[in-house]
């Protein structure tokens, strides 16, 4: 019979999603699921973008232009100048979800073989990502002893080969939560320009900060235009995950040219959604206030309930509303398959995404778990205790085997 493709073998199964039928079957059983392992945001989406989709008056749905509307552009050109990020309508190309954009980067940017270095953990597509683009992850590890802070530029530096074409980062960070600081992309800022690499920040949980922190962004360092991709999405500021828009943006016209052409050869991103997207720009601050205020509050509240586990180690996120939590468990695989499989708690368990699937080193992460505080506090509190009881149960189950 025909095979299948050796990059079909070679694509990573997404840790976030791998273990739903396990779900589906406890859910079956009449249990009640916590869900800690999707960043799917339970936040209303905002009434203007919800609005505009109910209020569409099309009689044909027509393509878009490949870039994206010219409307939608301009007024997102709008909202980076008020963020403090001076981009034009010509840097912006909209993409079917930020997942589009970072694959149009990689095409734009990186051949077959090329190296690419990610701080890991990082977001486990990523991986597909590369494998897609037949494009190499080289990995520098960040550990959870520093909150996952960016490893010293002398751990990139002896990693870079001349197949190396990119650095990524995901910022605020998708697992960890960490937020990079403006000392820390200015390093890496420096270091990109010194080999002559480039430099994509994946900034989809911008909005996302804590504690008075401060998000900085690639496209505000000085002398960087012809380094510096940024990728964006609506996915989890509007929490708008279904609507997938997102967008590359860069002041390199050869990356954008390239860019251009992959978004030609997927014709144009969906017309509805972009509707919805533009309406979302209206959204008020008011909106966002009290969003990150629930999510500190959240975040809080998980950090407070996870260390009463006797053997956890988690350090705070400082942005996104993620976190990595390193259980005293052998196999957090295992063990979250587990808890689905063959435990509950008055008729309630929990899932979480084992670690492991968002490093790219082999052996990394197989006693840590993602953890996404999207749900709301008491629900937090009640997930956290059913892990608390879990965690000696299945325990002994292993030492029993």
């Amino acid at each position: 019979m025909p095979t299948i493709s050796n990059k079909g073998k070679q694509m990573p199964e997404s840790p976030i999603r791998k273990l739903v039928p396990y779900s589906e079957i406890a859910k079956k059983k009449g249990n009640k699921v916590y869900h800690l392992n999707i960043g799917q945001p339970d936040i209303k989406t905002p009434e203007v973008a919800m609005n505009a989709v109910k209020n569409i008056d099309l009689t044909i749905l027509e393509y878009s232009h490949s870039a994206g509307n010219e409307s939608y552009r301009k007024k997102l050109s709008a909202y980076y100048i008020n963020q403090g990020i001076s981009v034009n309508i010509e840097d912006i190309i909209i993409t079917t979800g930020g997942s589009e954009a970072l694959m149009f980067a990689m095409g734009s940017t990186m051949d077959q073989g090329d190296e690419i270095i990610i701080p890991e953990p990082f977001y486990a597509n990523y991986n597909g990502f590369s494998t897609a683009s037949g494009v190499t992850v080289v990995p520098v590890i960040s550990t959870i002893e520093t909150g996952f802070a960016l490893p010293a530029v002398e751990d990139f530096e002896k990693l870079i080969t001349p197949k190396t074409k990119a650095i990524l980062i995901c910022n605020p960070g998708n697992p960890t939560g960490y937020l990079y600081s403006k000392e820390e992309i200015m390093q890496l800022a420096a270091l990109v320009k010194k080999h002559d690499l480039f430099l994509i920040s994946d900034e989809v949980y911008r909005e996302f900060t804590y504690d008075g922190d401060v998000h900085y962004s690639v496209m505000n360092v000085p002398g960087l235009e012809e380094h510096a991709i940024m990728i964006d999405s609506v996915s989890k500021r509007y929490s708008m995950c279904g609507a997938r828009i997102g967008c590359i943006v860069s002041k390199n016209k050869e990356v954008m040219a390239a860019a251009m052409k992959f978004a030609q050869a997927r014709l144009s991103p969906p017309t509805i959604e972009q509707i919805a997207s533009e309406a979302a720009l209206d959204t008020p601050q008011s909106y966002f206030d009290e969003v990150i205020s629930e999510y500190r509050e959240r975040r809080d509240t998980l950090i407070v309930e996870l260390n009463k586990i006797d053997g956890i180690i988690v350090s705070k996120p400082k942005g996104a509303f993620y976190c990595i939590a390193q259980l005293p468990v052998n196999n957090a695989d295992a063990f979250a398959q587990w808890l689905l499989e063959s435990y509950d708690l008055d008729g309630e368990t929990v899932m979480v995404a084992p670690a492991a699937g968002f490093y790219s080193t082999p052996g990394m992460g197989l006693n840590q778990v993602r953890i996404a505080y999207v749900l709301k506090k008491e629900d937090l509190i009640s997930a956290v205790r059913i892990l608390k009881a879990a965690i000696p149960v299945y325990n002994a189950t292993q030492t029993k085997a």
